[in-house]
């Protein structure tokens, strides 16, 4: 199980190799992609932060409940840190099963698991101002000091 948080690029290609198996008829794959607007306002880009250690120990939880869950081969997640401008790739998960549509279900659910239990804040900066939307209340946790 690939499991990371990471400054680093994602690499579809890196996730699509760690999940491969002889008895996986299909890889789901799914890139969560910075855009360009939120909510009416124009995202200029995105600053992630993550306590790596936390985060990993959760997304690795998450992912041995999907693979339990729905008959999953392997997975794998990854979710980036820094700052990321529009078009880059903030999280990436991917799947390997016997059959397709535990792919779809099982990939649906990681990511949605992933967002409401993992330890990561998002911030949106704007033109004309920023702000921290997503990361601690989904866990009842306070933000960093360096956050608030």
């Amino acid at each position: 199980m690939l499991i990371r948080v990471t400054e680093e690029v994602l690499r579809p290609e890196e996730a699509t190799a760690a999940v491969e198996s002889p008895g996986a008829g299909a890889i789901g794959l799914f890139l969560g992609v910075v855009r360009d607007n939120n909510k009416g306002r124009r995202v200029a880009y995105l600053e992630y932060d993550a306590y790596p250690s936390m985060a990993e120990k959760v997304m690795r939880e998450i992912a041995e409940e999907a693979r339990d869950r729905f008959g999953l081969i392997d997975c794998a997640v990854l979710h980036r840190t820094g700052r990321l401008e529009i078009g880059e790739t903030s999280l990436l998960i991917a799947v390997s099963c016997g059959h397709r549509a535990a792919s779809f279900e099982g990939g649906h659910w990681l990511v949605d698991e992933i967002k409401k239990r993992v330890p990561v804040w998002k911030k949106e900066v704007w033109e004309d101002g920023e702000e921290w939307i997503e990361g601690p209340e989904s866990l009842g946790m306070q933000a960093p000091a360096s956050m608030r």
